[in-house]
């Protein structure tokens, strides 16, 4: 029950007062990306992400890399795209605060399997596929026992097991680690990358 309704009234509830409450801050990030970026654009990163039961929806998330390219237009590199504003707002986890509106929407919960791109669906073991028999979320279990300082395979190890044993409890013991692991700054990236490295079946 909890799972099933519970929680996702919960998750709507508290994003709503989320939303209005943070809705000042929120607009100032947003001032300071569109100043940093000289660009609208610059404001919000929007790409489709897999949720419940392998349906694709639009994640929103403040943008922390500009769009420069090289002389073939290729985008450059993550680590010189990243920006000085950038790197605050990702460094703090400010980036993923429009995400509330995802949790409105239904598309995600506050806690979950953190929603991947729809490339990797045709790499997962079926095993792997289960991190989609709940909807996706802001902060999960594998967040908070190593976020993107661990290998694919562990993740996912994570995700299933929240998967098997989400209850009221962990989301709320997930949550007050999460704020934790902000403060403390762990695992926001991976050891000599500035992003996620890429899942390619294996790693």
């Amino acid at each position: 029950m909890y799972v099933t309704s519970v929680k996702k009234v919960l998750d709507f509830v508290i994003a709503l007062i989320g939303v209005c409450f943070l809705s000042p801050f929120l607009s100032f990030v947003a001032l300071l990306l569109f100043i940093a970026h000289r660009s609208f654009k610059g404001i919000f990163f929007v790409q489709s992400r897999v949720g419940y039961k392998g349906r694709i929806f639009k994640i929103l998330k403040f943008k922390t890399m500009s769009d420069q390219r090289d002389e073939d237009g290729v985008l450059l590199p993550d680590a010189e795209r990243l920006t000085l504003m950038g790197k605050i707002v990702r460094s703090l986890s400010i980036d993923e605060l429009p995400q509330l509106i995802n949790v409105l929407k239904g598309d995600m919960a506050f806690v979950g399997p953190r929603p991947l791109l729809p490339k990797y669906l045709p790499l997962y073991s079926k095993e792997q596929l289960r991190r989609h028999e709940v909807r996706p979320g802001i902060t999960g279990w594998a967040q908070i026992n190593g976020r993107n300082n661990i290998s694919w395979t562990r993740k996912f190890e994570y995700d299933v097991w929240y998967v098997d044993h989400v209850s009221f409890w962990l989301d709320l013991k997930i949550l007050f680690l999460t704020v934790k692991k902000v403060f403390v700054r762990e695992g926001i990236s991976k050891e000599g990358e500035v992003t996620t490295v890429p899942f390619d079946g294996t790693n």
